[in-house]
């Protein structure tokens, strides 16, 4: 397996996962996630695969078949009020093929992903993660991540 920087040529390989994604979210919240839909349309991907603002990494096997993704965000907040000028690595999105959960895929992404925040001497690494993914949580709690700040809601 070999982590880079994604392609053109991984869209259908991310678009697969994003899907994977999607489902996850809408049978946990069908009141908020669409069944089918996914987070970005082809040509936004394309624009995403270009833009070093916003890199994704993916996972891939000898054949190139995408395994998994991190979707990430440089952050910084120049001259808030309240904020200081910190630069963080934000991880939009992190997904490994269901069928290769259990693998260490998803570890070595997110190492990776500590690796770019660091070579860009970023003071962070962020995330959300949706309670109702329970797995998720578990993962990236024990890849040492803590809550940082909590969402909540009340449903009328």
């Amino acid at each position: 397996m070999k982590i880079r920087r994604a392609e053109e040529s991984d869209m259908e390989g991310i678009n697969r996962l994003l899907m994977q994604v999607c489902l996850v979210h809408h049978r946990g919240r069908p009141d908020l996630f669409k069944y089918g839909a996914k987070k970005y349309t082809d040509e936004q991907l394309k624009e995403l695969i270009c833009d070093d603002q916003r890199p994704i990494l993916v996972a891939v096997d000898s054949e190139q078949q995408v395994l998994g993704y991190a979707f990430c965000v440089f952050q910084q907040q120049k001259e808030n009020n309240i904020l200081t000028d910190i630069k963080t690595l934000y991880i939009d999105d992190l997904c490994v093929e269901e069928t290769q959960r259990g693998q260490h895929i998803g570890k070595q992404l997110y190492q990776e992903v500590l690796a770019l925040a660091r070579q860009n001497q970023c003071y962070n690494v962020t995330l959300n993660v949706w309670s109702l993914n329970e797995s998720a949580m578990k993962f990236y709690q024990s890849c040492g991540l803590k809550p940082q700040k909590v969402g909540m809601e009340v449903i009328l």
